[in-house]
Protein backbone atom coordinates (compact mmCIF):
# COMPACT_ATOMS: atom_id res chain seq x y z
CA UNK A 1 0.00 0.00 0.00
CA UNK A 2 1.44 3.10 -1.03
CA UNK A 3 1.28 6.33 1.18
CA UNK A 4 -1.49 8.15 -0.46
CA UNK A 5 -3.49 5.26 -0.01
CA UNK A 6 -2.43 4.63 3.73
CA UNK A 7 -3.46 7.97 4.70
CA UNK A 8 -6.72 7.79 2.87
CA UNK A 9 -7.55 4.38 5.04
CA UNK A 10 -6.49 6.46 8.21
CA UNK A 11 -8.10 9.62 6.91
CA UNK A 12 -11.25 7.57 6.67
CA UNK A 13 -10.99 5.51 10.15
CA UNK A 14 -10.42 9.25 11.71
CA UNK A 15 -13.42 10.26 10.11
CA UNK A 16 -15.94 7.19 11.07
CA UNK A 17 -14.40 7.93 14.56
CA UNK A 18 -15.22 11.45 14.65
CA UNK A 19 -19.05 10.37 13.06
CA UNK A 20 -18.75 7.67 16.09
CA UNK A 21 -18.56 10.06 18.92
CA UNK A 22 -20.61 12.78 17.76
CA UNK A 23 -23.71 10.06 17.71
CA UNK A 24 -22.72 9.08 21.48
CA UNK A 25 -22.91 12.44 22.51
CA UNK A 26 -26.02 12.89 20.93
CA UNK A 27 -27.33 10.01 23.18
CA UNK A 28 -25.89 11.49 26.20
CA UNK A 29 -28.70 12.67 28.49
CA UNK A 30 -27.49 15.98 29.95
CA UNK A 31 -28.51 16.96 33.67
CA UNK A 32 -27.34 20.14 35.56
CA UNK A 33 -27.97 19.49 39.70
CA UNK A 34 -28.00 22.92 41.82
CA UNK A 35 -27.61 22.61 45.24
CA UNK A 36 -29.04 25.16 47.13
CA UNK A 37 -27.31 28.31 48.94
CA UNK A 38 -23.50 27.56 50.03
CA UNK A 39 -20.35 28.61 51.80
CA UNK A 40 -21.84 31.75 54.06
CA UNK A 41 -24.88 31.63 52.82
CA UNK A 42 -26.25 28.87 55.06
CA UNK A 43 -30.18 29.23 54.14
CA UNK A 44 -32.88 28.10 56.65
CA UNK A 45 -31.50 27.38 59.93
CA UNK A 46 -33.41 25.77 62.52
CA UNK A 47 -32.46 23.56 65.59
CA UNK A 48 -29.03 22.28 63.85
CA UNK A 49 -30.49 21.21 60.26
CA UNK A 50 -28.65 23.44 57.98
CA UNK A 51 -30.38 24.12 54.65
CA UNK A 52 -26.95 24.13 52.56
CA UNK A 53 -25.77 21.02 53.92
CA UNK A 54 -29.10 19.17 52.96
CA UNK A 55 -29.25 20.47 49.51
CA UNK A 56 -25.96 18.90 48.98
CA UNK A 57 -26.34 15.82 50.63
CA UNK A 58 -29.32 15.14 48.22
CA UNK A 59 -27.83 16.76 45.21
CA UNK A 60 -24.93 13.95 45.67
CA UNK A 61 -27.02 10.80 46.63
CA UNK A 62 -29.21 11.72 43.17
CA UNK A 63 -25.70 12.05 40.97
CA UNK A 64 -24.57 8.94 42.31
CA UNK A 65 -27.95 7.48 41.17
CA UNK A 66 -27.87 9.23 37.68
CA UNK A 67 -24.10 8.27 37.12
CA UNK A 68 -24.98 4.94 37.14
CA UNK A 69 -26.73 5.03 33.67
CA UNK A 70 -23.80 5.29 31.34
CA UNK A 71 -26.05 7.54 29.01
CA UNK A 72 -26.56 10.28 31.56
CA UNK A 73 -23.78 12.89 32.08
CA UNK A 74 -24.72 14.85 35.22
CA UNK A 75 -23.39 18.37 36.48
CA UNK A 76 -22.88 19.79 39.46
CA UNK A 77 -23.17 23.80 40.08
CA UNK A 78 -21.31 22.64 43.38
CA UNK A 79 -19.95 19.51 44.78
CA UNK A 80 -18.58 21.01 48.45
CA UNK A 81 -19.52 23.52 50.60
CA UNK A 82 -18.71 26.87 48.55
CA UNK A 83 -21.09 30.20 47.38
CA UNK A 84 -22.12 30.19 43.37
CA UNK A 85 -24.13 33.15 42.30
CA UNK A 86 -27.89 32.87 41.08
CA UNK A 87 -27.19 33.88 38.02
CA UNK A 88 -23.67 31.45 37.72
CA UNK A 89 -25.41 28.62 38.71
CA UNK A 90 -28.25 28.88 35.95
CA UNK A 91 -25.12 29.52 33.19
CA UNK A 92 -23.47 26.38 34.08
CA UNK A 93 -26.71 25.07 32.73
CA UNK A 94 -26.59 26.70 29.65
CA UNK A 95 -22.62 26.13 28.96
CA UNK A 96 -23.49 22.18 29.41
CA UNK A 97 -26.52 22.86 27.32
CA UNK A 98 -27.98 21.07 29.99
CA UNK A 99 -31.40 19.19 28.80
CA UNK A 100 -32.61 19.91 32.31
CA UNK A 101 -31.82 22.08 35.18
CA UNK A 102 -32.87 20.66 38.85
CA UNK A 103 -32.46 22.80 42.31
CA UNK A 104 -32.79 21.39 45.70
CA UNK A 105 -33.61 23.21 48.55
CA UNK A 106 -35.55 22.94 51.84
CA UNK A 107 -38.33 25.10 52.87
CA UNK A 108 -39.00 26.82 55.70
CA UNK A 109 -41.75 28.96 57.39
CA UNK A 110 -42.05 30.64 60.90
CA UNK A 111 -45.05 28.45 60.91
CA UNK A 112 -43.42 25.44 62.82
CA UNK A 113 -46.55 22.96 61.65
CA UNK A 114 -46.58 23.72 58.26
CA UNK A 115 -44.90 20.78 56.16
CA UNK A 116 -45.15 18.76 52.69
CA UNK A 117 -42.67 18.38 49.65
CA UNK A 118 -43.53 21.61 46.50
CA UNK A 119 -42.01 21.32 43.14
CA UNK A 120 -41.85 24.56 41.50
CA UNK A 121 -41.79 25.74 37.68
CA UNK A 122 -40.68 29.38 36.33
CA UNK A 123 -43.82 31.36 36.40
CA UNK A 124 -45.42 35.07 37.49
CA UNK A 125 -47.68 33.50 40.44
CA UNK A 126 -50.11 35.90 42.37
CA UNK A 127 -50.14 33.21 44.72
CA UNK A 128 -48.89 35.04 47.86
CA UNK A 129 -46.97 31.94 49.10
CA UNK A 130 -45.51 31.12 45.93
CA UNK A 131 -44.20 34.76 46.14
CA UNK A 132 -42.98 34.53 49.37
CA UNK A 133 -40.78 31.24 48.52
CA UNK A 134 -39.38 32.89 45.94
CA UNK A 135 -38.91 36.07 47.82
CA UNK A 136 -36.46 33.99 50.21
CA UNK A 137 -35.04 32.08 47.78
CA UNK A 138 -33.88 34.95 45.79
CA UNK A 139 -32.82 37.15 48.42
CA UNK A 140 -29.42 35.05 47.96
CA UNK A 141 -28.27 37.62 45.47
CA UNK A 142 -28.16 40.43 48.38
CA UNK A 143 -25.11 38.35 49.13
CA UNK A 144 -23.44 38.59 45.85
CA UNK A 145 -20.95 41.39 44.91
CA UNK A 146 -22.50 43.83 42.82
CA UNK A 147 -25.56 42.36 42.53
CA UNK A 148 -27.21 45.72 42.03
CA UNK A 149 -25.55 46.30 38.80
CA UNK A 150 -25.87 42.39 37.75
CA UNK A 151 -29.68 42.34 38.11
CA UNK A 152 -30.68 45.91 37.40
CA UNK A 153 -34.17 46.19 37.05
CA UNK A 154 -34.80 43.46 39.91
CA UNK A 155 -35.89 43.93 43.50
CA UNK A 156 -35.12 40.53 45.43
CA UNK A 157 -38.00 41.86 48.14
CA UNK A 158 -40.66 42.26 45.33
CA UNK A 159 -40.52 38.86 43.20
CA UNK A 160 -43.55 40.58 40.55
CA UNK A 161 -40.68 43.12 39.47
CA UNK A 162 -39.28 39.85 37.29
CA UNK A 163 -42.51 40.85 35.21
CA UNK A 164 -40.61 44.10 33.44
CA UNK A 165 -37.99 41.38 32.32
CA UNK A 166 -37.82 39.42 29.27
CA UNK A 167 -39.25 35.89 29.92
CA UNK A 168 -39.00 32.74 27.82
CA UNK A 169 -40.93 30.50 30.06
CA UNK A 170 -43.43 29.17 27.73
CA UNK A 171 -41.34 27.83 25.51
CA UNK A 172 -40.04 25.24 28.11
CA UNK A 173 -43.03 25.10 30.46
CA UNK A 174 -45.11 21.93 29.36
CA UNK A 175 -41.41 20.14 29.96
CA UNK A 176 -40.80 21.90 33.00
CA UNK A 177 -44.43 21.01 34.34
CA UNK A 178 -43.82 16.97 33.42
CA UNK A 179 -40.94 16.74 34.95
CA UNK A 180 -42.10 18.70 38.23
CA UNK A 181 -45.29 16.47 38.13
CA UNK A 182 -43.28 13.13 38.07
CA UNK A 183 -41.19 14.45 41.10
CA UNK A 184 -44.22 15.15 42.68
CA UNK A 185 -45.62 11.94 42.07
CA UNK A 186 -42.80 10.19 43.44
CA UNK A 187 -42.46 12.33 46.93
CA UNK A 188 -46.37 11.31 46.79
CA UNK A 189 -45.62 7.65 47.21
CA UNK A 190 -43.44 7.74 50.01
CA UNK A 191 -46.67 7.90 51.78
CA UNK A 192 -46.60 9.27 55.13
CA UNK A 193 -42.71 10.06 55.24
CA UNK A 194 -43.72 13.57 53.96
CA UNK A 195 -46.66 15.24 52.40
CA UNK A 196 -47.04 16.05 48.91
CA UNK A 197 -47.54 19.29 48.32
CA UNK A 198 -47.88 19.68 44.47
CA UNK A 199 -46.52 21.88 41.78
CA UNK A 200 -46.55 25.47 41.61
CA UNK A 201 -44.93 28.25 39.79
CA UNK A 202 -43.39 31.29 40.91
CA UNK A 203 -40.85 33.62 39.70
CA UNK A 204 -37.33 32.16 40.84
CA UNK A 205 -34.56 33.97 39.34
CA UNK A 206 -32.46 30.81 39.08
CA UNK A 207 -34.79 29.42 36.94
CA UNK A 208 -35.57 32.33 34.97
CA UNK A 209 -31.69 32.80 34.01
CA UNK A 210 -31.58 28.90 32.73
CA UNK A 211 -32.51 27.99 29.37
CA UNK A 212 -34.12 24.79 29.29
CA UNK A 213 -36.46 22.42 31.40
CA UNK A 214 -36.12 23.43 34.80
CA UNK A 215 -37.52 23.11 38.50
CA UNK A 216 -36.76 23.79 42.00
CA UNK A 217 -37.38 21.25 44.75
CA UNK A 218 -38.60 22.48 47.85
CA UNK A 219 -37.98 19.19 49.53
CA UNK A 220 -39.48 19.53 52.57
CA UNK A 221 -40.11 21.99 55.58
CA UNK A 222 -36.71 22.27 57.19
CA UNK A 223 -38.30 24.25 60.09
CA UNK A 224 -40.87 21.24 60.58
CA UNK A 225 -39.88 19.13 63.84
CA UNK A 226 -40.82 15.40 62.65
CA UNK A 227 -40.33 17.09 58.71
CA UNK A 228 -37.11 18.78 59.60
CA UNK A 229 -35.54 15.23 61.45
CA UNK A 230 -36.35 13.75 58.00
CA UNK A 231 -34.45 15.84 55.88
CA UNK A 232 -31.56 15.59 58.03
CA UNK A 233 -30.86 11.59 58.15
CA UNK A 234 -29.64 9.47 55.72
CA UNK A 235 -32.32 7.43 55.59
CA UNK A 236 -34.85 10.37 54.69
CA UNK A 237 -32.05 11.91 52.23
CA UNK A 238 -31.69 8.55 50.63
CA UNK A 239 -35.65 8.10 50.06
CA UNK A 240 -35.95 11.72 48.44
CA UNK A 241 -32.55 11.35 46.06
CA UNK A 242 -34.16 8.30 44.86
CA UNK A 243 -37.83 9.90 44.63
CA UNK A 244 -36.04 12.64 42.04
CA UNK A 245 -33.61 10.05 40.23
CA UNK A 246 -36.23 7.80 39.23
CA UNK A 247 -38.31 11.22 38.12
CA UNK A 248 -35.62 12.37 36.08
CA UNK A 249 -34.95 8.73 34.40
CA UNK A 250 -38.58 8.09 33.65
CA UNK A 251 -38.57 12.14 32.24
CA UNK A 252 -35.73 11.43 30.16
CA UNK A 253 -37.06 8.09 28.79
CA UNK A 254 -40.44 9.52 27.91
CA UNK A 255 -38.60 12.57 25.93
CA UNK A 256 -36.04 11.61 25.11
CA UNK A 257 -36.32 7.69 24.40
CA UNK A 258 -34.56 4.26 26.21
CA UNK A 259 -31.05 5.64 25.15
CA UNK A 260 -29.98 2.01 24.19
CA UNK A 261 -30.11 -1.16 25.98
CA UNK A 262 -27.91 0.19 28.48
CA UNK A 263 -30.80 1.38 30.32
CA UNK A 264 -32.02 -1.32 30.75
CA UNK A 265 -29.27 -2.49 33.83
CA UNK A 266 -29.80 0.76 35.73
CA UNK A 267 -30.09 0.08 39.24
CA UNK A 268 -33.69 1.64 39.98
CA UNK A 269 -36.83 0.59 38.86
CA UNK A 270 -38.53 3.26 37.56
CA UNK A 271 -42.30 3.83 39.18
CA UNK A 272 -43.76 7.04 38.23
CA UNK A 273 -46.85 7.07 36.32
CA UNK A 274 -47.21 9.19 32.93
CA UNK A 275 -47.04 12.82 33.41
CA UNK A 276 -50.41 14.01 34.03
CA UNK A 277 -49.49 17.86 33.78
CA UNK A 278 -51.59 20.26 36.18
CA UNK A 279 -52.11 23.46 34.64
CA UNK A 280 -55.39 24.83 33.66
CA UNK A 281 -53.90 25.73 30.60
CA UNK A 282 -56.24 23.80 27.35
CA UNK A 283 -55.07 21.09 25.59
CA UNK A 284 -54.37 23.10 21.85
CA UNK A 285 -55.79 20.43 19.19
CA UNK A 286 -54.66 21.03 15.48
CA UNK A 287 -56.96 21.68 13.02
CA UNK A 288 -57.56 19.55 10.52
CA UNK A 289 -55.33 17.19 11.68
CA UNK A 290 -55.18 13.43 10.52
CA UNK A 291 -57.00 10.83 12.71
CA UNK A 292 -54.40 8.46 14.68
CA UNK A 293 -51.49 8.85 16.97
CA UNK A 294 -48.08 10.21 15.82
CA UNK A 295 -45.05 11.33 17.26
CA UNK A 296 -42.51 14.13 15.96
CA UNK A 297 -39.27 15.76 17.06
CA UNK A 298 -39.36 18.92 18.69
CA UNK A 299 -36.48 21.17 17.49
CA UNK A 300 -36.89 24.45 18.95
CA UNK A 301 -39.48 26.83 20.54
CA UNK A 302 -38.91 30.80 19.78
CA UNK A 303 -40.50 33.79 19.99
CA UNK A 304 -39.14 34.49 16.11
CA UNK A 305 -40.92 33.35 13.43
CA UNK A 306 -38.06 31.47 11.09
CA UNK A 307 -39.34 30.27 7.32
CA UNK A 308 -39.26 26.96 6.99
CA UNK A 309 -36.37 25.85 4.52
CA UNK A 310 -33.94 23.64 5.05
CA UNK A 311 -31.02 25.91 5.32
CA UNK A 312 -32.46 27.33 8.52
CA UNK A 313 -33.16 24.26 10.39
CA UNK A 314 -29.02 23.06 9.95
CA UNK A 315 -30.05 20.83 6.33
CA UNK A 316 -33.54 18.53 8.06
CA UNK A 317 -36.24 18.88 5.95
CA UNK A 318 -39.70 17.81 6.20
CA UNK A 319 -39.91 20.79 9.62
CA UNK A 320 -43.50 22.03 10.64
CA UNK A 321 -44.63 24.76 12.46
CA UNK A 322 -47.16 25.15 15.43
CA UNK A 323 -48.19 28.71 16.94
CA UNK A 324 -48.78 28.61 20.30
CA UNK A 325 -48.99 30.70 23.85
CA UNK A 326 -46.91 33.30 21.25
CA UNK A 327 -44.07 31.08 20.81
CA UNK A 328 -43.01 29.45 17.37
CA UNK A 329 -42.61 25.74 18.02
CA UNK A 330 -40.89 24.25 15.34
CA UNK A 331 -41.13 20.19 14.89
CA UNK A 332 -39.08 17.73 11.98
CA UNK A 333 -40.95 14.67 10.28
CA UNK A 334 -44.04 12.97 11.42
CA UNK A 335 -44.51 9.09 11.93
CA UNK A 336 -47.09 6.55 13.76
CA UNK A 337 -43.91 4.66 14.38
CA UNK A 338 -42.22 5.56 18.04
CA UNK A 339 -38.66 3.67 16.75
CA UNK A 340 -38.73 5.65 14.08
CA UNK A 341 -40.04 8.46 15.66
CA UNK A 342 -36.19 7.97 18.20
CA UNK A 343 -34.13 7.64 14.79
CA UNK A 344 -35.28 10.81 13.82
CA UNK A 345 -34.39 12.37 17.16
CA UNK A 346 -31.11 10.58 16.79
CA UNK A 347 -30.64 12.53 13.10
CA UNK A 348 -31.53 16.10 14.71
CA UNK A 349 -29.37 15.87 17.30
CA UNK A 350 -26.54 14.40 15.22
CA UNK A 351 -27.48 18.13 13.50
CA UNK A 352 -26.62 19.83 16.67
CA UNK A 353 -30.33 20.27 17.77
CA UNK A 354 -28.42 18.71 21.59
CA UNK A 355 -31.88 20.01 23.54
CA UNK A 356 -34.42 17.98 20.95
CA UNK A 357 -37.08 15.64 22.19
CA UNK A 358 -39.96 13.90 21.19
CA UNK A 359 -43.77 14.81 21.46
CA UNK A 360 -46.86 12.42 20.83
CA UNK A 361 -50.26 13.61 19.36
CA UNK A 362 -53.51 11.58 18.95
CA UNK A 363 -56.47 12.98 16.72
CA UNK A 364 -54.25 16.49 16.44
CA UNK A 365 -53.94 16.21 20.04
CA UNK A 366 -50.97 16.62 22.14
CA UNK A 367 -50.51 13.56 24.69
CA UNK A 368 -47.73 11.62 27.00
CA UNK A 369 -45.37 9.83 25.26
CA UNK A 370 -45.85 6.67 27.57
CA UNK A 371 -49.84 7.63 26.31
CA UNK A 372 -48.63 7.31 22.61
CA UNK A 373 -47.10 3.91 23.24
CA UNK A 374 -49.85 2.14 24.85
Amino acid sequence: MNRINKFKVIFTLFLIFLSFCAQSQSNVFKVTLDAGHGDHDFGAVYSGRIEKNIALAIVLKVGKILELNPNVNVIYTRKTDVFIDLVERANIANRANSNIFVSIHCNANKNTAADGTETYVMGLSKVASNLEAAKKENSVITLEKDYKRKYEGYDPNSPESMIGMTLMQEEYLDNSISLATKIEDNFEKLGKKLRQGGVKQAPFMVLHKAYMPRVLVETGFISNPTEGNILNSEEGQDDIAKAIAEAILSYKREYFGSGGESDDSRPIKDTSTPAKPKTTTPVTAVKNAPKGTFFKVQLIASIKKTPLEPKNFKGLKNVTMLFENNIYKYFYEETSSYETAQKFLQEAKSKGYGAAFLVATKDGEKISIQDAIK
